[in-house]
């Protein structure tokens, strides 16, 4: 038995004596010991054996596994810093929320609420607990998904729109030519944001330029005709932020391997 299908097991028990008793100690205590932290890998097997055994308990006790997903994400940066086997806790119930999200139609915008609200959280391991639990949703709803999405480039903070390029840069989601123009698309709102802003320097805007600077290039390798030329249009700039996200893009094995001609005219207008 491999070690996700053990934690599978696992967790059906605990998950039965939470639906039984109420109780979620138990669970969280299993979450927290086998976490991996600290280190620089949580056990993201564990995650995703929570999320698949949390879906089928929600075919029939949707709302008790609805209230254990939101009881563990209360856990706040003060009880779990970054890089804590206490942290893995509200990690896995960010990633559990999508799951519950993705199944039952009556938790999907309580879940985008919610995951919107996570995705500003200080952990950065937080922030990719919300992108697994988006890309769940997205999974079995991905044109309702991105549509939501979408109103936080206008609306929402640097972290929020970090929060939808992660999402979106998923090659199972990319293949569907569609999902990958609206991404292409996602992706121009957000650049038009950042080249109107001012005051750049902001924490926020460096974490949301660090997932550009790998996220344009999964969309691009999905549609690359549309995106080296949107690649092309966005050095017309000059923008220095833009040229390092640019810089970090055409740096991906990706674009190296499968481009070279596209990836060396980029390279070559970077250095003009």
């Amino acid at each position: 038995m491999g070690k996700r299908d053990a934690h599978l097991l696992a967790l059906e028990t605990l998950l039965d004596q939470f639906v039984e008793t109420g109780s979620s100690g138990e669970l969280a205590d299993y979450v927290i010991s086998n976490s991996n932290l600290p280190g620089p890998r949580a056990n993201l097997e564990l995650a995703d054996a929570f999320s698949d055994a949390l879906r089928e308990y929600a075919q029939e006790e949707s709302q008790k596994c609805w209230a254990l997903c939101m009881r563990m994400i209360e856990t706040t940066a003060e009880e779990a810093t970054v890089n804590t086997p206490q942290e893995f806790v509200p990690f896995c119930g960010a990633v559990g929320i999508g799951s519950i999200g993705s199944t039952q139609p009556a938790f999907f915008d309580h879940a985008i609420v919610t995951l919107r609200g996570l995705a500003k959280d200080s952990r950065w391991r937080m922030r990719e607990a919300v992108r697994m639990g988006l890309q769940r949703l997205a999974a079995t709803r991905a044109r309702d998904t991105l549509m939501v999405i979408e109103d936080w480039i206008g609306e929402g903070d640097w972290l929020e729109m970090r929060a939808v390029v992660a999402t979106i840069a998923e090659p199972s989601l990319l293949q569907d030519e569609e999902m990958a123009t609206r991404a292409l698309e996602l992706h121009r709102k957000i650049f038009d944001r950042m080249l109107a802003a001012r005051g750049r320097k902001t924490e926020q805007f460096l974490v949301m330029r660090k997932a550009l600077g790998y996220t344009l290039s999964v969309v691009v390798h999905a549609i690359p005709r549309e995106g080296f030329e949107f690649m092309a249009q966005l050095l017309a700039s000059q923008d220095e932020d833009v040229k390092w996200i640019l810089k970090q893009n055409v740096k991906k094995k990706r674009l190296e391997r499968n481009f070279p001609s596209e990836v060396a005219e980029i390279k070559k207008l970077l250095a003009s």
